[in-house]
């Protein structure tokens, strides 16, 4: 199994932060959350980068090894899954995060705060699953 540790150490440590800045936020009542408009945009922030950097995660391990290449952001997960790099329920998870994750960056004027705290609490265990998966199959393969 072919990666760059470096780059994997580095995504990985600004994945590691952004979750621990949503953890921080996720602490916080909804109404808390929702009356503060700079811990809105800050867990926004967060999101985007935690998807980006499970996304870049996932591209190195494709290009790395010479998988077939996703179409979309998506898509990158469906062809982990297929690798057998993490399972397909999760695949089909983190392709809904990768779709969030272009709504904020492309229509964020649209994006419900409500929503963005529901998935900081809910959802972002998918991207921890991610983690663990993606570290425990380069361990096994190296």
């Amino acid at each position: 199994m072919k990666f760059d540790e470096n780059r994997v150490t580095k995504l990985s440590s600004e994945l590691l932060t952004a979750l621990n800045g949503l953890r921080e936020i996720s602490e916080l009542s909804k109404e808390e959350f929702l009356e503060n408009h700079h811990l809105i945009a800050s867990a926004k922030y967060y999101l985007v980068v935690s998807i980006e950097a499970v996304i870049d995660l996932s591209n190195h391990l494709i290009t790395q090894n010479k998988m077939r290449v996703p179409e979309s952001y998506a898509e990158t997960f469906k062809v982990l899954a297929e690798a057998n790099v993490i399972k397909e329920e999760l695949s089909k998870r983190l392709m809904e995060m990768a779709k969030f994750r272009n709504r904020l960056v492309h229509i964020y004027w649209k994006v419900d705060d409500e929503v963005v705290y529901s998935i900081i609490k809910e959802d972002i265990k998918d991207v921890k699953e991610f983690l663990a998966s993606y570290t425990e199959f380069l361990r096994k393969k190296d």
